[in-house]
């Protein structure tokens, strides 16, 4: 099991994260990012490890 680690002050609410995994992440109305679930079973690691990479500002990590 991963553990998914934001670093707000980096991200920017482009949204690649949830175009790649929308039950694991989610943008508001003010496009401020929200992790819906922090834990990732191993089945969905390499989705949201996909996701992760996919961040432009690296703001995300997977543990």
């Amino acid at each position: 099991m991963g553990r998914i680690h934001v670093d707000y002050d980096k991200c920017e609410g482009l949204g690649m994260c949830e175009a790649m995994a929308s039950d694991y992440f989610e943008l508001d109305d003010d496009e401020q990012m929200h992790v819906l679930a922090e834990e990732v079973p191993g089945a969905d690691r390499a989705r949201v490890n996909a996701a992760v990479q996919a961040c432009p500002v690296l703001a995300l990590t997977l543990e």
